[in-house]
């Protein structure tokens, strides 16, 4: 009777202990659930709040100092790859004819601040040393980016500054250009000597740039100079001496009618005795039409150019059509594409041009280049250039020596050139691009 009853006893303890643990894990373990999921909506809410007020940046510049602005604006979170970004920044930089560059920054607002969209532009002086332009970059990026940072809740924390002297003083400044915007501009590169015991190699181009351009004219006149020498001894034979002379003028002058038309003179000389060609003058008219407005030029291109005109020919030796100087009108068609966007990069072309006294002297020329982000980290890169030639009228006649060949003093006969190149690129890992470091 003992037995039972203390059997009978454990019995209901371990019941009781059983009801008691699991009201202890259904009152207590749903408080933690529920405490659980609060931090979580806490942690949301705080990432959510961290993320308006530290927006995720992606800067898209090839030509920037990615350190130095990291440095200099470390207001933002830096990603490196768009589909992470709150802020797509698209920069491009156009040479200008007159020296320097004109950068375009297109801010895209993403996300939360996909309403927040717009271009700005700066123009570097063309003696503007490289830490001038990168500290002007800095400051065009913290302008464009104060509308988003205005949108967080500690958009107290900055402040708009501003030189108000200097601002009156460019309102009050009348525009002088004693040059009347010509812009002139001599060099002396690629001036190159090699020596060696039986071997002398000398290569050197010199010239001149004049240039003008204002809204209405666009003018060029460009004299340029090219030699080219080599030496070989040889020890049972005559020394081999090759010199190449390349020398001649562009120029032209560009009238501007309106935001889709424009027409030219366009002027060139050129001496080359590597391509049998004594003296060349060609003038050749033209017109081009733009389908988009030429404002948007620095970004997106549609023309379509057509060119007609004359041109003189003297050669140093019989071509292969036994002449030794030609009169000849030719004309030329082209249409190209150039895009840049944030997706990537894409122009291209074809050129078409034949002798008006006989169309088969003709030549075709496809071309183009495409660079493409894939996806996240992956780029693609392409570019070619074809050409169908049929106009070869400055070869010479007879056959030519292996000297000649290799030392490229003449111009072979060929139906066709093609040059192409191609590139994949993946960059994998962390997202986030804040980290600056130079060591090494």
């Amino acid at each position: 009777m003992q037995v039972r009853l203390f059997i009978k006893s454990v019995r209901i303890l371990f019941y009781t202990m059983k009801i008691l643990l699991m009201f202890f894990l259904f009152n207590y373990g749903t408080s933690f659930l529920l405490s659980a999921q609060h931090l979580q909506d806490d942690y949301t809410e705080e990432e959510n709040r961290l993320s308006s007020l530290v927006p995720s940046l992606y800067l898209d510049c090839g030509f920037c100092d990615f350190n130095y602005i990291r440095e200099e604006l470390p207001f933002v979170n830096y990603v490196r790859d768009p589909n992470n970004a709150d802020i797509h920044i698209f920069v491009t930089r156009t040479p200008l004819v007159r020296g320097g560059s004109e950068h375009e920054f297109s801010f895209l607002g993403l996300r939360n601040f996909s309403s927040i969209s717009f271009d700005l532009t700066y123009q570097s002086g063309r003696d503007a040393t490289s830490s001038e332009i990168r500290d002007d970059i800095n400051k065009v990026l913290q302008s464009g980016l104060m509308p988003y940072l205005a949108q967080s809740s500690k958009s107290h924390f900055f402040q708009i500054d501003y030189d108000v002297e200097a601002i009156r003083a460019g309102q009050q400044e009348a525009i002088e250009d004693p040059w009347n915007y010509w812009v002139f501009e001599a060099y002396l590169g690629a001036v190159t000597l090699g020596l060696e015991s039986n071997r002398k190699d000398f290569n050197s181009r010199w010239g001149i740039w004049a240039d003008r351009v204002t809204e209405d004219w666009k003018l060029r006149f460009r004299p340029y100079f090219n030699y080219t020498l080599v030496e070989i001894q040889r020890d049972d034979e005559d020394d081999v001496l090759s010199i190449v002379q390349r020398h001649g003028i562009d120029s032209y002058a560009i009238k501007s009618l309106n935001q889709h038309w424009s027409a030219g003179l366009f002027a060139t000389y050129l001496t080359r005795d590597d391509r049998n060609i004594r003296h060349r003058v060609e003038v050749n008219p033209g017109v081009e039409y733009s389908f988009l407005p030429y404002r948007e030029a620095s970004r997106r291109a549609i023309t379509l150019q057509y060119q007609v005109g004359y041109t003189y020919a003297q050669y140093f030796d019989e071509t292969i059509f036994g002449v030794t100087r030609q009169n000849l009108f030719n004309q030329q068609l082209r249409g190209s594409v150039n895009i840049q966007q944030p997706w990537g990069n894409l122009s291209g072309g074809i050129i078409g041009s034949h002798y008006l006294h006989d169309a088969d002297l003709r030549r075709a020329i496809f071309f183009g280049s495409i660079s493409v982000r894939i996806r996240e980290g992956l780029s693609l890169n392409f570019s070619t250039n074809f050409q169908m030639i049929q106009d070869q009228l400055s070869l010479p006649a007879g056959d030519a020596s292996l000297e000649d060949i290799l030392l490229q003093r003449r111009e072979l006969a060929t139906d066709y050139s093609l040059s192409t190149s191609v590139a994949i690129t993946y960059t994998f890992g962390s997202d986030f691009a804040n980290i600056v470091n130079t060591r090494f």
